[in-house]
């Protein structure tokens, strides 16, 4: 057996990462545009504002995806490019952007997958509350409504939002990421209500003015890894994946907390006895909006951690990494079974078809002297992961896609430069894009689709 003949196979971007053009024909800034140039908030002050040059450079990467044999492409929509002040007026020339891009796209058979919101939030929705507003729902329901009619009657594949439990803890929890707020329970709680009830809006407006379209939604996640294959460790695992933190700090990164309301119509129950109230009055009629039938449940997934049964109030713990465990340039554990475990666990819970929406490798990629980007690393991260993704497909798991993240080097976050995730490098004083290895590895993968893993 082996993946499913219409599996989609592709590779994911997201704008503020590659886009560069801050200001370029009447785009808004984002809260990303100001963070990235605040003092000590990204590494050596590296800010997005060239990026990978993709605004302009756009035909050029078309072409390189073409050549590698990509027929999937997962991107972002910059939300202010189209909207600069976020809602309200629209700014043509950004729209006239993605028509070329999405055109591009379908002239070189490459389906285009777009997600409608990957972090770069307007600035001027920010000054008004952004996410802590109750009109935010609103907003962002316009916002879709306005993708759907522009760019509907060609891409028929949309994704809500990517890893809320980043833009919400990372942004406004611990403030690491753009805002770079740090606010209390009582107003991130809420917050992510919101976020919820506008991803249900703007699958409502996606399916009113894009209809026949296929839509899904894209959390994040670290999978929960049986120390050992006994059945109490496997349920230990299971039960660890989908609980809720005791501290309640650590809230936003709770799978079910983000999944359940969206897929299953209700918040779960360990996660309301901790925040139920700091829940926005009537919370509870949203709820049928919140849970819109979706067409698949993507996952980010690039680790998980390691889960033994424990005799106490959890009846789990997690278990340390061994001295010397594989990790990445980035410092993220190199963990295959994290692409077998998330997926099963994922699919017994929600029954909804599975996209991997991201998954991928930073390495310390460079130039060799014979010109070319040898990146071994990442060929063997992403076929150890793929095996285990393709026995949860074998094992019953209905398993739609694989996108690697990502298509090329870009801003990350953060990070600024000093991460490569890319199949193809980029030197950022050049712009020149030299695909790597792992690219033409992948090709194949592609061709034969996983036959040869």
């Amino acid at each position: 057996m082996s993946f499913r003949k219409d599996f989609l196979w592709g590779v994911a971007t997201a704008s503020y990462q590659i886009e560069g053009a801050p200001a370029a024909d009447g785009k808004g800034p984002s809260v990303w545009d100001r963070f990235s140039h605040e003092p000590g908030k990204i590494y050596q002050g590296h800010t997005g504002d060239v990026a990978c040059g993709h605004y302009h450079r756009f035909s050029e990467d078309v072409k390189l995806m073409a050549d590698l044999g990509i027929r999937n492409y997962r991107f972002s929509l910059s939300w202010p490019r189209l909207l600069p002040e976020g809602c309200g007026t629209v700014n043509h020339p950004g729209i006239d952007f993605y028509n070329r891009l999405i055109d591009l796209l379908l002239k070189h058979g490459i389906r285009p997958l777009i997600t409608l919101f990957h972090w770069d939030y307007p600035s001027a929705l920010q000054a008004k509350g952004a996410w802590e507003n109750p009109d935010s729902a609103k907003w962002f329901a316009d916002y879709a409504a306005l993708c759907a009619r522009s760019f509907g009657d060609r891409v028929k594949d949309f994704i809500t939002f990517n890893e809320p439990q980043c833009f919400i803890g990372l942004g406004y929890d611990s403030g690491v990421h753009a805002p770079g707020l740090q606010l209390p329970v009582s107003s991130t709680v809420p917050m992510s209500h919101h976020v919820l009830l506008a991803h249900g809006m703007a699958v409502q407006r996606l399916r009113e003015f894009a209809p026949g379209c296929c839509v899904g939604y894209a959390p994040c996640g670290n999978p929960c890894i049986p120390a050992s294959a006994s059945p109490a460790d496997v349920a230990a695992a299971r039960r660890a994946y989908f609980a809720m933190p005791k501290n309640p700090r650590s809230w936003s990164w709770t799978v079910s907390w983000w999944s359940d309301p969206v897929v299953l119509g209700s918040y779960p129950e360990d996660g309301l006895s901790v925040l139920s109230g700091y829940l926005p009055k009537g919370w509870e009629q949203d709820l049928p909006v919140i849970c819109q039938p979706l067409d698949f449940y993507g996952q980010n997934i690039y680790n998980g951690r390691i889960i033994q049964a424990a005799d106490n109030q959890d009846g789990f713990r997690e278990l340390p990494f061994p001295e010397g465990h594989p990790k990445t340039a980035i410092q993220w554990p190199i963990t295959p079974e994290a692409l077998y475990w998330g997926p099963k666990f994922l699919y017994e819970r929600y029954r909804t078809p599975i996209i991997i929406t991201e998954n991928g490798m930073s390495c310390h990629d460079a130039p060799s002297l014979d010109g070319k980007v040898h990146d071994p690393n990442r060929q063997d991260y992403m076929h150890r992961y793929l095996l285990s993704y393709k026995c949860a497909a074998e094992e019953g798991v209905d398993a739609r896609g694989y996108f690697a993240w990502s298509l090329m080097d870009n801003y990350e976050w953060s990070y600024g430069y000093s991460e490569r995730f890319g199949l193809v490098y980029v030197d950022y004083q050049t712009q020149r894009r030299i695909p790597k290895d792992s690219a033409l590895w992948y090709k194949r993968v592609m061709e034969t689709n996983g036959e040869e893993l």
